[in-house]
């Protein structure tokens, strides 16, 4: 049995897709009819600024808390990622187990899943927020080992803590390496602990792996 676990944010979708797309929700809020807020957004992003706290003195009848909550509950808009269901279509064809692992808000992770469209493609989903702990606790992965003796696979993106526990439990840890938009940048100057078992450029390899 071959059980395949993936993480969710900047492996099966960038997280800067959820930013963009949250933002352009924001915008709206703030002045649908004006563009060039959204750019205003993003380029304060990219310079590390609050956004919120600009967007709300920009315009006043906006409330900082209130932008948070949009950012956090919006269903985010990830049409040009659907290759990602097609790859787990395929998994799940050869008769493999399937899961997930992310860290992050319950609500939040939850809609990216269903936004992807791949919600029922997994045999079992562990959130942070509702598991209970996060990534690198050992449990997060345990929980898998339900599925019974097998070869497992993990595939993340993050070398700072993602391979580090399922490294310790003797799975196949696969790195989804950055396309230039990841939120945490890859430094593979570590201790072998934290190190993947091999990499791949594009999602569609991990078809020629497992």
């Amino acid at each position: 049995m071959k059980v395949i676990v993936f993480d969710l944010d900047d492996t099966l979708v960038p997280e800067m897709a959820y930013l963009e797309s949250a933002f352009k929700e924001i915008s709206a809020l703030a002045n649908p009819d004006d563009p060039g807020v959204f750019e205003s957004m993003m380029k304060c992003y990219r310079e590390k600024g609050d956004v919120f706290a600009m967007l709300c003195e920009a315009y006043p009848f906006l409330e900082k808390d209130d932008l948070k909550r949009v950012y956090r509950y919006h269903f985010p808009d990830f049409d040009d990622y659907r290759e990602v269901k097609t790859i787990l279509e395929e998994i799940r064809a050869r008769g493999y187990r399937t899961g997930l692992i992310t860290d992050g808000y319950s609500v939040t992770q939850r809609n990216k899943i269903r936004a992807l469209g791949i919600e029922d493609l997994f045999d079992k989903i562990v959130i942070s927020e509702e598991f209970g702990s996060t990534k690198p606790d050992l449990r997060n992965f345990e929980a898998f080992h339900e599925f019974g003796p097998g070869e497992y696979f993990y595939v993340s993106d993050n070398v700072n803590k993602d391979f580090i526990a399922p490294n310790q439990l003797g799975w196949k840890t696969i790195c989804l390496m950055d396309a230039g938009r990841n939120i945490h940048k890859q430094d593979f100057n570590k201790d072998l602990v934290y190190l993947p078992s091999s990499k791949i450029q594009r999602l569609s390899e991990l078809l020629a792996q497992i």
